[in-house]
């Protein structure tokens, strides 16, 4: 037995927005998010760490001013400023990514997510929620924004089936490498 070899150290940093959301083709008000939901149950099945990435500005309360000010911040390329930080990232292997997709993509705070750190030689592993557009162009913006890391094909969980998705996820870590059992 190799006493050298450690267990990867998982982070799961998520975006993720509670309250009105389009699920399932209407409005209905969650009190947790979909992405937040699933960044939990990889934390179940891994044991890793979470971290919640929140733009300082808090998006509006209402769907649809959020998803204009998210059109907005997207033209813009935007990088709103974030509420936290990951301290020690130096000391995670593998950074499960999550967030919603929002016009095609990420929303604009994972995109400071990812420049605020070197990623070189980790696995950043994307997850997204969705109502019908699936991954979208996100993974071909976090390679180009993370070239010295290894990012597997993403899981994309259909927003409205996401508390129902756990043989899914559990499906995804074990086809990208990331024991579903800890």
């Amino acid at each position: 037995m190799n006493t050298n070899v450690k267990d990867p150290k998982y982070l799961i940093a998520y975006f993720s927005r509670p309250g009105n959301n389009y699920v399932n083709g209407q409005i209905v008000n969650l009190p947790v998010g979909n992405t937040e939901v699933a960044a939990k149950m990889i934390r179940e099945m891994t044991g890793g760490d979470l971290f919640r990435i929140e733009a300082v500005d808090a998006y509006p309360a209402d769907y649809t001013e959020t998803t204009e000010v998210a059109r907005q911040e997207l033209r813009a390329n935007a990088r709103p400023k974030l509420t936290g930080h990951v301290e020690a990232m130096v000391s995670f292997d593998v950074i499960f990514l999550g967030y919603p997709i929002w016009w095609g993509t990420m929303p604009m705070p994972v995109f400071t997510f990812l420049e605020d750190y070197d990623f070189s030689g980790k696995t950043v592993a994307p997850f997204c929620t969705h109502e019908g557009s699936g991954l979208g162009r996100s993974v071909a913006d976090i390679r180009k924004m993370c070239p010295q890391s290894t990012v597997p094909d993403g899981l994309a969980i259909h927003g409205g089936d996401v508390k129902n998705a756990r043989d899914e996820v559990a499906g995804w870590l074990h086809d990208i490498g990331m024991s579903a059992e800890k």
